[in-house]
């Protein structure tokens, strides 16, 4: 059955919502939605307290790591982590707190190739069932291509059913962002969505354009329950006027008829 999941993301050491194609190392360009005034641990704790498990906190650039250990600590087990995971530092952000870590541009060369060695590298430090792999997937003539690098590269690794029966078997969980619609609140990739229910063999969630509930019961719809979904920028959480916060916990609550 699709869930809302949470998510909390950090630029800058705040809590933003951003159009993640527009964040670059300069910060040009960087159109942001909402700045939150409170600190990434007041909403770890406000999903603790509604038991919101497998939500997720990203590290957009450099400067979060302090607020994103706050999260981990005001609801440890609770709540993932990515953003510049590698090797080196899956260990102390689980450590801290996070149920599993969430490894994105470190599978591929800086030239996009993606590499199985990385990946081993990665399953080795986590161990495979605390490892969730981001797949940023943007629409391409032949369905949709990975892309890194805040989404501004395109990776040589094509989403195929194949692509994903290969990944579920180096990692727990998938994170999926429909790249050309996420931060636009203009609705679902529903092509994808469909997709992603029909081929993946592991439990994954989906981001990208949720701008109304109605938005989640078409994933429950189209992914027949298997994809669960998270909204960013349209929650009232973030400043968003499309979904209340209130609504996506009475769908977690939900009893769908046999």
């Amino acid at each position: 059955m699709t869930r809302f999941r949470p998510c909390i993301d950090l630029h800058s050491g705040q809590v933003k919502q951003i159009v993640g194609s527009t964040l670059s190392d300069t910060g040009a360009g960087l159109k942001t939605n909402f700045v939150s005034d409170r600190d990434a641990a007041w909403y770890a704790e406000l999903y603790r307290r509604d038991e919101l498990p497998g939500g997720h906190v990203i590290m957009l650039g450099t400067g979060n790591e302090q607020a994103a250990k706050s999260a981990l600590a005001a609801y440890p087990g609770g709540l993932q982590l990515g953003g510049g995971i590698r090797p080196c530092n899956a260990g102390e952000y689980l450590s801290a707190g996070a149920s599993h870590v969430i490894v994105t541009s470190y599978l591929f060369e800086t030239d996009g190739t993606f590499s199985e060695t990385r990946l081993e590298k990665m399953v080795a430090a986590a161990g495979k069932e605390r490892l969730v792999i981001d797949l940023s997937c943007k629409a391409t003539a032949d369905g949709w291509t990975v892309a890194m690098n805040r989404w501004q590269t395109l990776t040589d690794l094509h989403v195929t059913p194949k692509t994903l029966r290969h990944l579920a078997t180096r990692c727990a969980e998938f994170l999926i962002h429909a790249v050309d619609v996420e931060g636009k609140c203009e609705g679902i990739d529903e092509a994808l969505v469909t997709f992603l229910g029909q081929h993946s063999p592991v439990p994954m969630t989906y981001a990208g354009g949720i701008h109304r509930i109605e938005d989640l019961h078409r994933i429950q719809e189209l992914s027949a329950g298997r994809v669960d979904g998270t909204v960013g920028s349209a929650l009232d959480l973030f400043g968003g006027k499309g979904v209340r916060y209130s609504d996506c916990l009475a769908f977690n609550r939900r009893t769908l008829p046999a």
